[in-house]
């Protein structure tokens, strides 16, 4: 495949699954939204279908890497070309930042709504004009339809639950979910792929809001601080580095297990 064919693709489906995902999410937790309360059991499979429709719009044309932690397993696994490893990651992360620009662009009334609701609002501090950052709150109430945070805020396990999370989605897409040239989701692979994700979300999820893919993480999170929402509130960066170092490994780890243990 081609350069463009990779951009085209890459950009392409991970600005579907970022919308999709990102948009139910936004459904769920913002007011005057429709789906508002639907759960946890929404938002799984809502990002196990956005994966889908991602991932078999671009299969085709680039092999559905969609993720910089899946491509890195790859890499080791050898089914792509080192070489095109900045391409990918490049091309997933722009298709990130249209995704939830457009998740923003789609729920703008919603947003509006919800960040200047007195309710959301007494339960954040002001930031506008806060003398002391450090006060500041690290995530504003709507970072979660943008990236992810834990639960618990703990380093260590945060870090290591995305890392197993991650390791079982690459895990899976090597095992499973390759076509037959090797480098990317076949037909059966991006159904199998999806239902792992939602399998993820599920039993995994729940400590850090799965980012298990570090350009769904760190682009909308970008987006969200450069976006003109009132009451914003913080982009919680001090937390930023996990969902991208951690999903990292794990696709590393897949990526070596596979060639050194299951091959």
């Amino acid at each position: 495949m081609s350069n463009f064919d990779i951009f085209i693709g890459e950009v392409t489906g991970t600005a579907l699954l970022i919308l999709l995902g990102g948009g139910v999410v936004a459904g769920v937790v913002l007011k005057r939204s429709k789906a508002q309360n639907a759960g946890w059991l929404a938002i799984s499979f809502g990002w196990g279908f956005a994966v889908m429709v991602g991932a078999y719009l671009s299969a085709p044309i680039s092999g559905a890497l969609l993720n910089p932690a899946v491509t890195l397993g790859l890499a080791i696994e050898g089914g792509i070309k080192w070489g095109d490893v900045p391409l990918y990651i490049g091309s997933q992360m722009l298709g990130a930042m249209i995704g939830a620009f457009l998740v923003w662009v789609a729920y703008m009334g919603q947003f509006k709504a919800h960040l200047t609701d007195p309710e959301i609002l007494a339960a954040q501090p002001a930031v506008e004009g806060l003398v002391d950052q450090k006060t500041a709150p690290k995530a504003g109430p709507v970072l979660g339809v943008f990236s992810t945070g834990p639960e618990v805020r703990n380093p260590l396990q945060n870090v290591l639950t995305e890392i197993i999370a991650t390791f079982v989605l690459v895990i899976a897409i090597l095992t499973q979910g390759l076509n037959n040239s090797g480098n990317g989701l076949g037909t059966l692979g991006v159904l199998i792929t999806s239902f792992v994700v939602v399998a993820i979300g599920l039993s995994l999820g729940g400590p850090t809001g799965y980012a298990i893919n570090p350009a769904r993480d760190l682009g909308p999170r970008i987006v969200h601080a450069l976006l003109p929402l009132p009451n914003k509130g913080g982009s919680d960066w001090t937390y930023a580095w996990i969902p991208v170092v951690a999903p990292l490994i794990g696709g590393a780890l897949a990526g070596g297990y596979y060639n050194w243990v299951l091959v």
